[in-house]
């Protein structure tokens, strides 16, 4: 990437009855005004205008002087614009050919197509966000949730940074002491940093750490969904249960055996929480080797479920049910299981769980419903919001959502840790002040303080074009 380069791209998606197209770098107004035409009493170019104003003209092609579209273009001045540097947005109507032909002529006239995320890049490199308020941006585009909107807002605000940039002054000063006995090693009998202080303090800082670490599995939750996982005998009613859960005919429906033969995803969001319903294949004995196949995938969809949704057909009764059961009980030790005694307009559910149920290995919650009739699948929702035991969230929270994020802070965190058994154990200081500064690099690696031309290609690869 060449930051010199003036870049371009249509910054909205195609459908909507306005297009934007977005132009940033050094030579950006003087392109912009090559194919430009203000129109009324005030013909002066882009170029002499004052910046953060809108002003109406027309696309017009240089060489055949044709019109393309009359337009309405916002102008900003480095640095106080989104990239920090000269940028304009052309709004024009959304036709894709329209959005194509004022697309062709910037890059004619001296634009280089953007790759994707370089705008946001671009602000990144030019001091306008940190590398992880430029993710969050990213994580807002794709946000889905009042929740996962909320926490990507936070970071894009800087919630996140200032977390860090606390725990970093903390640390620095923390090596500033120990490289300064250093600096007078000569003398052992100075100490500046009191050894019982200093370790209250990384007390203080790796209990902060180990809060962030810790809260990346519900900010994972959060921003991905959680995954429930639908398990049960072939015709126990899964798919109709799913269709039911979503309000729509998601699913096949059928009273023949093994109908479904892979696993089948879908989504809702509750009350600001999304979850990630998977219906699996009915899992039995079989010699069809697609059933087979998709029967093995049931079993990884439960071992990766937060939630799983046992599926119990009252009207086969206690012992088929036990039959089943025995196949997927190992698979269900430390999950949260909702037995659904499903059909119960048809036939009783018991006061009690099932004798045989291992109330040890796993967390029960039994609940009758009729997943056809749809009885009883408010209480079913209201029981998964129960058991994803997501906090409302404040605008303050500082969650980790993001892998890269919980990757540094988790060695950040061992670094830490070897800093107190340095401490306790007597090490030199040296030793202590390298643990430190390694702490600090993962810390700074999360900001993009000392982060690698490679890090970032790979960050801003999955951002769409135009942002």
């Amino acid at each position: 990437m060449n930051i010199q380069d003036t870049i371009c791209a249509i910054a909205t998606a195609q459908g909507g009855a306005i297009g934007i197209l977005r132009v940033s770098g050094p030579d950006a107004l003087t392109v912009t005004d090559r194919i430009f035409r203000p129109t009324g009493t005030n013909p002066r170019p882009l170029s002499e205008r004052e910046p953060y104003t809108l002003t109406f003209g027309t696309i017009v092609d240089p060489v055949t002087s044709e019109p393309i579209d009359e337009v309405l273009v916002s102008l900003f001045r480095a640095p106080r614009s989104y990239t920090g540097e000269d940028a304009t947005e052309i709004s024009c109507h959304g036709s894709s050919y329209i959005l194509q032909r004022v697309l062709q002529l910037l890059i004619r006239y001296g634009c280089r197509a953007a790759g994707p995320g370089e705008f946001t890049q671009r602000a990144f490199l030019h001091g306008k966000m940190d590398l992880s308020q430029a993710e969050a941006v990213a994580d807002l585009i794709a946000s889905t949730s009042a929740a996962s909107h909320r926490l990507a807002m936070n970071q894009m605000r800087g919630g996140f940074s200032r977390e860090l940039a606390a725990l970093r002054d903390q640390l620095l000063h923390l090596t500033s002491l120990m490289e300064l006995e250093l600096d007078f090693s000569d003398h052992e009998e100075l100490e500046f940093a009191d050894r019982s202080e200093l370790s209250a303090l990384t007390r203080r800082i790796e209990e902060v750490i180990r809060r962030l670490v810790h809260s990346f599995r519900m900010g994972n939750a959060i921003k991905n969904g959680i995954p429930v996982a639908i398990i049960g005998a072939t015709n126990a009613g899964k798919s109709t249960l799913l269709n039911a859960l979503l309000n729509e005919d998601k699913a096949i429906v059928s009273d023949i055996h093994g109908t479904t033969r892979d696993v089948i995803e879908d989504t809702m969001v509750l009350n600001g929480i999304l979850f990630r319903f998977i219906d699996t294949a009915g899992i039995r004995e079989t010699s069809d080797r697609i059933e087979a196949l998709g029967i093995e995938r049931s079993f990884k969809a439960l071992q990766q479920a937060d939630i799983v949704l046992l599926m119990y057909d009252l009207e086969r009764g206690e012992t088929a049910f036990r039959s089943f059961y025995d196949e997927v009980a190992p698979y269900l030790q430390d999950k949260q299981v909702v037995l659904v005694m499903n059909k119960c307009d048809k036939a009783a559910a018991p006061s009690s769980l099932p004798s045989f149920l291992d109330a040890s290995g796993c967390h029960w919650y039994p609940l009758a419903v009729s997943a056809r009739e749809r009885l009883h699948i408010d209480e079913l929702q209201s029981l998964l919001l129960r058991l994803a035991a997501i906090p409302e969230l404040s605008a303050a929270d500082v969650i980790v959502t993001n892998l890269r994020h919980y990757e540094a802070l988790s060695h950040a965190l061992e670094a830490i840790r070897r800093v107190q058994n340095g401490l306790e154990s007597g090490l030199p200081g040296d030793l202590v002040s390298q643990d430190l500064r390694e702490c600090i690099y993962y810390l700074s690696d999360i900001v993009g303080e000392v982060t690698t031309d490679q890090v970032l290609s790979n960050i801003f690869s999955h951002f769409c074009i135009g942002k």
